[in-house]
């Protein structure tokens, strides 16, 4: 405390690590997903309407499966969570005096003085026991635990928000159009979500940048390569 007024909380990157893992995991999905099937049906179609068709089918479809990934995945971790925390606090009901040597010696390890990681672990234990294992037995920390539902509803919003951006500009395209301008649309799009999502979570812009746009033209060059080949032999 300075000049009599109180420090403001501090904030870390690392607190937002939960919805930000999906946010961006689901634009970037969307939006390299999608771009991807359009670039592959447009150098394979002989009408738009085929390629918008397919980009829409592919924005619901990617949105539901996102949520449904997300939801299942997330859900198995909260489910691991539950059971550890289980086991917790049945061990510190049935035998306290192995959980207090078991905390002192995760202190101890940690740097701490004998008596002081002893004391440490007495009055973390009176405290809130079964709070300070899932801590710093367990690695358990609020900001990281799984919130299945949250996970689901941001990857598919994000995944839609991200789709609808390269279908946007198919659906403004003539056909003979839509695999290049596309392709460079989404690339567009896909370094913006780099530098924000790198800057949103403190990590290097560019770096954050150069892999989203690296990982996207390769998925869209591949895509494209198909449906050329495809397009070429039905033809």
């Amino acid at each position: 405390m300075a000049n009599g007024k109180a420090k403001p909380a501090e904030t870390h990157a690392v607190e937002r690590i939960g919805w930000l893992r999906a946010a961006v995991l689901g634009a970037n999905d969307g939006i390299v997903s999608t771009a991807s099937l359009l670039v592959g049906v447009a150098a394979a179609a002989s009408s738009k309407q085929e390629v918008v068709v397919a980009g829409v089918a592919g924005l619901v479809a990617g949105a539901m499966s996102m949520a449904a990934g997300e939801y299942v995945s997330v859900s198995s971790q909260a489910d691991t969570e539950a059971a550890d925390l289980a086991k917790e606090r049945r061990e510190l009901a049935e035998m306290p005096e192995f959980e207090l040597e078991e905390l002192t010696a995760t202190y101890r390890a940690r740097g701490l003085s004998d008596d002081l990681a002893r004391q440490v672990a007495q009055e973390l234990t009176a405290h809130d026991a079964l709070g300070a294992h899932a801590r710093d037995e367990l690695g358990l920390a609020d900001m990281h635990r799984a919130r299945p539902i949250q996970a689901a509803l941001t990857s598919a919003a994000t995944f839609s928000v991200g789709a609808a951006l390269p279908l946007i500009a198919a659906i403004m395209l003539p056909l003979a159009r839509i695999p290049f301008t596309v392709s460079l649309a989404a690339l567009a799009f896909l370094m913006l979500l780099g530098g924000v999502g790198a800057a949103a979570g403190g990590a290097p812009v560019a770096k954050g940048v150069v892999r989203v746009a690296f990982w996207g033209a390769l998925a869209m060059a591949a895509t494209y390569a198909i449906g050329s080949l495809f397009g070429t032999s039905v033809a």
